[in-house]
């Protein structure tokens, strides 16, 4: 086995591990640890791949940004010492069931798809302007459509998260 290979087994234990726990973790707290971890190693997985800027960007907006957020908001609802409430068993089973159907759909898909990987043609070159180009064009290949509707998204769930903290402290 070589050292390339037990750097992907390391970075895929640590994303999944991190995953895993950040989900089945009964304190609330020690979730978005586990799910820093699981984010670092996404980061790392992107390093390891050479691709650095999106390293850098998910190491600068999701465990720099989003993580901090998710655990400042976690000591403003004063919920970090308690445990999460077990949830209810027929929503288990729907959740498994669930989790099942995706499994068997992307078993299925990736089954159906004919792979062609990208190293028979060549590595790609990924600059950071050809990203920029990309993320901002308004042609079809461009994301400028979903970059904006996700910040749309952002934006509508931090109004209603205000709302409903202007309701819970009016209401005590």
């Amino acid at each position: 086995m070589s050292a390339s290979t037990i750097i992907f087994y390391i970075l895929a234990a640590i994303t999944l591990g991190g995953a895993i726990l950040a989900v089945t973790s009964p304190k609330i707290f020690r979730s978005a640890i586990y799910l820093l971890f699981s984010l670092i190693g996404i980061a790392g997985l992107y390093f390891w791949l050479n691709f650095e800027f999106i390293a850098a960007v998910q190491v600068v907006v999701y465990v720099g940004g989003i993580v901090v957020l998710i655990i400042f908001s976690i000591f403003l609802t004063q919920g970090s010492g308690s445990d999460m409430k077990d949830p209810v068993k027929i929503r288990s089973l729907f959740a498994g069931l669930a989790a099942l159907c995706g499994y068997c759909l992307t078993y299925y898909v990736i089954q159906r798809t004919e792979f062609h990987p990208q190293l028979e043609q060549g590595p790609a070159e990924i600059s950071v302007a050809r990203i920029g180009e990309q993320m901002l064009s308004t042609t079809e290949h461009g994301y400028l459509l979903p970059f904006e509707v996700v910040s749309m998204l952002l934006l509508s769930a931090m109004i209603g998260c205000i709302v409903i903290a202007i309701k819970t402290r009016s209401i005590k």
